[in-house]
């Protein structure tokens, strides 16, 4: 890919977000997305196991969705033998498919609902979970201040955006756009409470950025263009591994989408940090794993 095609990629992102979230609304609630197939996750019948007591939640990115986010690392963990499952959250009144847009708070809020219906129809006492950018960050909201440390045994947050980002220093640009701020609050709140030093984010990382009782991996790549720079995705707190994933394979080239999508690597340091005693280091052999 040419530089400046790699350059405007998270320009490209941040003009989609504003247009879909503006285009007039048809309907009082976003559609859903597609369920996850009931032969694979988001099984309700799923029972844990001995070797894997805790189920998986799987929590989408911005634009995501239950089912396109998670099409690679869903079947992984479930041929592994979890009870996984994804939900939908951040939905925008008349904006299909594309979710995580909300604000941060009420995404937490929905997270947390979708926890206690999974810990309802397991049996289960805590659960896992495993997010994508966004997906990575507003679980730590929930953990923090909607009771979650308590029914939360791991977080494994790929690219996630826990200290905000510049994407790839454009939102250095938006004073000089006289409502562009304001816009994008307005029309995608999720988009602007993942900028650096947003109110959310400066609440969410006040006195620390980690609660006890919660073991915390952050997976990252040095090639991610959308939460940038990459080191603000890692976290400070105690309890945390802090991956980029170019130590574990120095090969591997996987930008902010890939590294969640189909990066074979990180599907097995997601199954390293999930069960460290059962699953061994990863390299780039995992690949093949």
């Amino acid at each position: 890919m040419l530089p400046w095609r790699r350059a405007l990629r998270p320009l490209a992102a941040l003009l989609l977000a504003t247009a879909a979230a503006v285009v007039p609304a048809t309907t009082a609630t976003a559609a859903p997305a597609a369920a996850a197939p009931s032969s694979g996750w988001n099984d309700w019948s799923c029972k844990p196991s001995a070797a894997h007591p805790r189920p998986v939640v799987l929590v989408h990115g911005t634009f995501g969705n239950s089912v396109d986010n998670w099409l690679g690392l869903a079947p992984y963990l479930k041929n592994r033998g979890y009870c996984v499952f994804s939900l939908d959250y951040g939905q925008l009144p008349g904006v299909p498919l594309f979710n995580g847009l909300g604000p941060v708070e009420k995404s937490a809020e929905q997270l947390s609902t979708f926890v206690d219906r999974v810990l309802a129809a397991t049996g289960a006492p805590e659960t896992d979970l495993v997010g994508h950018s966004q997906g990575g960050m507003m679980p730590r909201y929930y953990l923090r201040f909607l009771g979650g440390a308590a029914k939360v045994g791991a977080l494994v947050g790929i690219a996630p955006s826990n200290h905000g980002t510049t994407l790839s220093g454009l939102t250095n640009l938006l004073p000089y756009f006289p409502g562009a701020k304001d816009l994008l609050t307005t029309a995608t709140p999720a988009l602007a409470d993942q900028i650096v030093g947003s109110p959310v984010l400066t609440k969410l990382n006040a006195g620390g950025d980690t609660v006890p009782g919660v073991a915390y991996t952050v997976i990252a790549s040095k090639y991610d263009e959308v939460v940038t720079p990459y080191r603000t995705q890692f976290l400070t707190g105690a309890g945390v591994r802090n991956v980029l994933l170019q130590d574990l394979c120095p090969l591997d080239l996987s930008e902010h989408l890939a590294i969640a999508l189909t990066d074979r690597v990180t599907f097995h340091e997601v199954a390293h940090s999930l069960d460290p005693a059962h699953v061994g280091p990863t390299t780039c052999a995992s690949v093949f794993d």
